[in-house]
């Protein structure tokens, strides 16, 4: 009886979580070579290319995720966007894309931006999980610089920071494109 290695892997993937599987635990949990784990891959991947799946392969700086289809962020949205779920608040959105574009980024920095404090939405995205610390900037006191999560690309329906919308012409501003990239995610009124 031939091993069904794509549902191994598949439950590899799905037990790893967001921690991710780099290619070399893969070979080792499976006992298989790097060609062989790259066909397993691109079966999988296939398979998950069908209409009838929600789920995706994500590779993401050299380990491998399983993450939900791009093209059906908006059901899960409005998932999140449920009654018993929370909302973000419009600071905490502003907040999230002044991150998302100019990554790594200080607590400081995302102030001067704004050009209010932003201690609280920074502790509200890492309680959320969609940004985290990426270590500490060079220089008096070393701040922490903050990056996004795996999970707020997920959260998003994005495979990748380069899936950002681009900022348009004559906006350089962050703050100004939260508008354009949350406008159809509803804030918390205040």
């Amino acid at each position: 009886m031939e091993v069904p290695y794509n549902s191994i892997l598949e439950g590899l993937l799905f037990a790893a979580g967001d921690e991710g599987l780099t290619k070399k635990q893969l070979m080792h949990a499976l006992e298989l070579g790097e060609e062989e784990i790259e066909k397993e891959l691109a079966a999988l991947r296939e398979a998950y290319n069908a209409p009838t799946r929600g789920l995706s392969i994500m590779e993401l700086k050299g380990a491998y995720y399983l993450t939900t289809k791009q093209e059906h962020a908006v059901y899960h949205r409005k998932l999140l966007e449920s009654p018993q779920s929370s909302k973000l608040s419009q600071a905490a959105l502003e907040t999230l894309a002044i991150i998302a574009y100019k990554q790594p980024i200080t607590r400081i920095e995302v102030e001067e931006v704004r050009g209010v404090k932003s201690e609280r939405p920074i502790q509200t995205l890492v309680a959320r999980g969609f940004i985290e610390e990426s270590g500490r900037k060079e220089g008096i006191g070393r701040p922490i610089l903050y990056v996004t999560t795996l999970a707020f690309l997920a959260y998003f329906g994005l495979h990748s920071l380069d899936d950002l919308p681009p900022l348009p012409e004559g906006v350089d501003d962050p703050e100004s494109a939260a508008e354009l990239f949350f406008e159809d995610f509803p804030a918390e009124t205040d």
